[in-house]
């Protein structure tokens, strides 16, 4: 492809695998407002696909299906990934998730980087890093800061 063409990706969208995908999705919509905007469940209840909006943006989830080799956090251990939330109250939803159920992966502090920001698990094993910019730096700056860190003792 050459930078005269059009880009082949129309748009890049997280799809999550989780146990439990109907509390997952109400767990999202409580705290996060997430508005459900599609969904494809089998008779057992088991949620196929569903889609979510969060912030203007899609997400997509669905129940575990092992024999797909569908897993979620919970069956693999762990996450190689993480949702990242840019908001304008980080300390009020922080406090909003950690009441609903969500534990702290890392603190909320302020960052070098201009940002107060933390990260919690979900009850789904899934990851959400909350951010709220609270002062705009310059990219030399960040990187100045950055420096600093591995400088000072």
């Amino acid at each position: 492809m050459s930078l005269e063409q059009e880009p082949l990706i129309k748009e890049v969208i997280s799809y999550l695998r989780v146990k439990g995908a109907p509390q997952a999705i109400s767990f999202y919509q409580k705290v996060f407002g997430a508005k459900e905007t599609f969904r494809l469940s089998e008779p057992s209840g088991r949620v196929g696909h569903a889609e979510l909006e969060i912030g203007g943006c899609k997400v997509m989830l669905s129940d575990e299906y092992p024999e797909h080799d569908i897993l979620g956090p919970e069956s693999l251990g762990g996450v190689a990934a993480a949702m990242y939330l840019q908001v304008d109250n980080v300390d009020q939803l922080w406090a909003d998730v950690i009441a609903a159920g969500a534990t702290v992966v890392t603190p909320l502090a302020d960052q070098f980087y201009g940002e107060r920001s933390g990260k919690i698990r979900d009850p789904f094993g899934h990851h959400w890093m909350l951010s709220e910019t609270i002062e705009q730096l310059s990219m030399e700056e960040m990187q100045k800061r950055f420096d600093a860190m591995f400088t000072s003792a």
